[in-house]
C-alpha cells in the first residue's frame, strides 16, 4: 500500500497564524507557503498506509486524556549555529506540549520514535536561508506577543508537491483551562494535561533544531 510522511502539531489559530506564515514568507522561506503555522508535536515521520487507522486511534486518544490549556507567544529565538532555524518562542504552554508530544511518541504506540534533538516547543518563523534574512526575522519579531487557548492538536500529511495538509483534528477533553503560569487551575475544575496525573508535568526540556 506503500508509505506516507505524517505530523502531528498544535495549530496556531488565526490571526496569528497566517500573520505568522506571511512573515515567514517575506523573509524568503521558500517553504513558508506550505507549512502551515504550528508548534510541532511529532516532526515528519514516514509511515505504513495500512497503519494510518491505528495511528489515528492512538492520538485520539492521547488527545481524550488531556485538557485545554492557554498558550503564550512571545519574543524570538534561534539554534544557530546548531541549526538555522529563528523561532518565537513559546513562554506558556511548554510543560503541556512536552507531556503531549512525549505521548504521541510513546514506545508502546504506532508512531514510537526518538527524537534527534530533546524537544524545545517553538513557532518556526525561519528555516534555512541566508543570515541575513534570519537576522532580519530574529529582530522585527523580536516584539511579538499572541495569547490563546489550545483545545486539540492535529494530523497533517505531506503531498508529493511538499504541502502539508490536515488530515484530522483532535480535541481535547473539556473539563476546563489551566493556570499555566502559576501551575493552578481555572473554572474549578480538574486538570488540564494530564488528566490522570495531575499537575505533574515535567518541562525540564531543551532544544529541537530539526523541526520545520
Amino acid at each position: 500500500m506503500g508509505t506516507v510522511t505524517l505530523g502531528v502539531s498544535i495549530a496556531v489559530p488565526e490571526p496569528y497564524g497566517s500573520f505568522l506564515q506571511k512573515r515567514r514568507e517575506g523573509f524568503g522561506d521558500p517553504h513558508a507557503h506550505g507549512i502551515p503555522t504550528h508548534v510541532t508535536l511529532l516532526p515528519p515521520t514516514e509511515v505504513e498506509v495500512s497503519s494510518l487507522p491505528a495511528i489515528e486511534r492512538h492520538l485520539a486518544e492521547v488527545a481524550a486524556a488531556g485538557r485545554p490549556f492557554r498558550m503564550r507567544l512571545s519574543g524570538t529565538g534561534t539554534f544557530r549555529p546548531l541549526s538555522p532555524v529563528v523561532y518565537v518562542n513559546v513562554v506558556e504552554g511548554s510543560a503541556a506540549c512536552a507531556w503531549l508530544q512525549k505521548r504521541v511518541r510513546d514506545a508502546s504506540g504506532p508512531v514510537a520514535r526518538e527524537l534527534q534533538f530533546p524537544y524545545h516547543p517553538h513557532v518556526t518563523v525561519a528555516h534555512g536561508i541566508a543570515e541575513e534574512a534570519m537576522d532580519r526575522a530574529f529582530a522585527e519579531l523580536a516584539d511579538y506577543e499572541a495569547e490563546w487557548t489550545i483545545e486539540g492538536f492535529a494530523l497533517y500529511e505531506q503531498g508529493e508537491d511538499g504541502i502539508w495538509r490536515l488530515e484530522r483534528d483532535f480535541p481535547f477533553g473539556t473539563d476546563g483551562v489551566t493556570d499555566n503560569a502559576t501551575g493552578g487551575m481555572t473554572d474549578g475544575v480538574t486538570p488540564a494535561v494530564p488528566r490522570q496525573e495531575g499537575t505533574g508535568i515535567r518541562s525540564s526540556w531543551t532544544g529541537s533544531p530539526g523541526c520545520p
